[in-house]
């Protein structure tokens, strides 16, 4: 899966917690009937295309990795309050919280 040749800003957070092959799952499959989305059957890594940029999945059996990129800097937010909403309303049985850093 490869992320998009132009990029300009990126961000990754990693997230502690033992469902990181369901979140990366969920993700993928309710944005998959509106957007470009790839996932492996096994829900291991995925990426979605926004408009905007792309997310990048990735899942271990404790972490889920979430790596975002986009054209122009000031799309980064956008994106990244989108995913963000969208891990939390999925994760709502865990108490997590997404904290981005810059690459």
């Amino acid at each position: 899966m490869e992320t998009k040749a132009q990029t300009t800003a990126q961000t990754t957070a990693t997230i502690a917690t033992a469902n990181a092959h369901r979140y990366l799952g969920q993700f993928c499959k309710h944005f998959a009937h509106k957007l470009p989305v790839e996932h492996t059957e096994t829900n291991t890594t995925g990426q979605v295309t926004f408009p905007i940029g792309t997310v990048t999945l990735d899942a271990t059996e404790t972490t889920l990795r979430l790596s975002l990129a986009t054209a122009t800097p000031d799309q980064l937010p956008t994106l990244q309050d989108v995913t963000a909403r969208h891990l939390l309303r999925f994760a709502f049985r865990e108490d997590i919280a997404v904290s981005w850093h810059a690459e």
